[in-house]
């Protein structure tokens, strides 16, 4: 967009939504084929269970919104804050997300599959069991949610941070990191572990991946004693 200015890799630019929005309603903005919405309030509206291809929602806020169980095709969300609201379950393919707010979401088992997700902060979120196969993230911060067994499988992953989050048995197999970082998070039973090449870990969040990492590389650990007997 013109008139932006340079930012650092790793901070998301934040949308660029209208301080007046009119607002929606089911009956007249209903998700649907080709639809497009353009600076629009979403309140405590349940939109969950729809199938629509080729959307476009611009300078929207989603309130409490329930999109909870819905599938959408080449979908594009651009400038748009969400809060408090459900995306759980929810499959999106070959769809994207720019210059987006989600915070305090219910995001349990969403599908974002083989899409983007650009200049993107996540906060406060359930999101277990999601999955982000195959897609591309750049700018892109999660902070402080719940990520317990979500699938990164062969994301590409360019100024990513995660900080505060709850990694346990997420899949990063064949994900590809520059510039991403890991910072206060819990990374027990991570699978795909060599695939954090290229990543910048904080120092106390190392412990659970030395394991990982020796156990993907075949390396044996042994406690000092155990070496010694074998020593002669």
């Amino acid at each position: 967009m013109a008139g932006r200015a340079t930012k650092r890799t790793g901070v998301p630019a934040a949308p660029d939504l209208s301080a007046a929005l009119s607002v929606a309603t089911v009956e007249d903005h209903d998700v649907e084929d080709e639809a497009s919405f353009w600076q629009l309030e979403f309140p405590d509206l349940d939109l969950s269970g729809r199938t629509a291809a080729s959307v476009e929602f611009e300078q929207c806020r989603f309130r409490g919104t329930d999109l909870s169980g819905t599938t959408l095709d080449r979908t594009a969300f651009t400038d748009c804050a969400f809060e408090n609201g459900s995306l759980a379950n929810l499959t999106a393919e070959k769809s994207s997300m720019r210059r987006a707010e989600l915070a305090v979401l219910r995001m349990t088992g969403l599908n974002w599959l083989d899409g983007v997700l650009r200049d993107v902060t996540v906060s406060q979120c359930r999101a277990d069991l999601a999955s982000f196969r195959f897609s591309k993230f750049q700018d892109v911060v999660f902070t402080g949610c719940n990520l317990m067994r979500a699938d990164f499988e062969r994301v590409e992953m360019a100024g990513v941070h995660f900080v505060e989050c709850d990694l346990s048995g997420a899949q990063f197999s064949g994900a590809r990191m520059s510039d991403t970082r890991f910072a206060d998070c819990v990374l027990d039973g991570i699978g795909g572990v060599t695939s954090l090449a290229g990543a910048t870990v904080a120092t106390h969040d190392l412990a659970p991946l030395t394991y990982l990492l020796a156990d993907a590389l075949g390396v044996r650990i042994e406690e000092p004693a155990s070496a010694e007997r074998g020593i002669g």
